[in-house]
């Protein structure tokens, strides 16, 4: 019989729980434990995201806008979500982002497949075809490295998804490998706030 996969011990830490350490710190102290996990790691627990993912209500979802993986920094394998909906909802649309580092903005392209994708000079993939989507986005995955029990999130500090966020009336997704930390201490007058954040053990839904 099959042994049941058990996470390392560093799994049942929390993360930073002090109420006044700010983006800066918490960057910090994330980064370097998501640089511990291991491959398989990374997939159990990406596997676990799409257990939650497949919850959620996609009735009214036609557009949805979704991050590719980085996967020197270990982030959530969104592939897995992409390919579910592929299946399950062949109909909705798949966008993703190209990021400009010189303007700190981000363009948005119709998802051709894996085939369609190159890494650009940060190892960020990024579809080959420039052919851009203008339209209406009603759902946003947002990437991540920590998130406070307001909703708030701590990213890599550039502000690409605090700029395509502000004003776009979409239902925002983040996906987390780890639980929350109490608060951001120093949250901007321009931090978007994520209406839902998935977890590998839940949704967490923000009021």
């Amino acid at each position: 019989m099959a042994s049941e996969w058990f996470p390392k011990p560093y799994f049942f830490y929390l993360g930073p729980k002090s109420l006044d350490m700010t983006k800066a710190e918490i960057r910090k102290v994330e980064s370097a434990r998501r640089k511990k996990l291991s491959l398989e790691e990374v997939i159990h627990l990406s596997e676990k995201l799409l257990h939650q993912f497949i919850l959620l209500d996609f009735s009214n979802i036609n557009t949805l806008h979704v991050f590719l993986p980085i996967e020197e920094k270990n982030e959530p394998d969104t592939f897995m979500l992409i390919r579910w909906l592929a299946e399950k909802h062949p109909q909705i649309r798949i966008i993703v982002p190209k990021a400009d580092f010189t303007t700190s903005l981000m363009t948005h392209h119709p998802y051709r497949g894996e085939e369609d994708l190159q890494k650009n000079l940060f190892n960020i993939l990024e579809p080959v075809l420039d052919e851009q989507y203008l339209g209406k986005i009603d759902m946003v995955i947002v990437p991540l490295l920590a998130f406070d029990q307001r909703g708030y999130r701590v990213g890599y500090g550039k502000g690409f998804y605090d700029r395509f966020l502000e004003g776009l009336d979409a239902l925002k997704v983040g996906v987390s490998l780890f639980e929350s930390v109490d608060t951001i201490a120093d949250i901007h007058e321009n931090d978007q706030r994520l209406d839902l954040c998935l977890t590998p053990g839940k949704i967490i839904y923000f009021t």
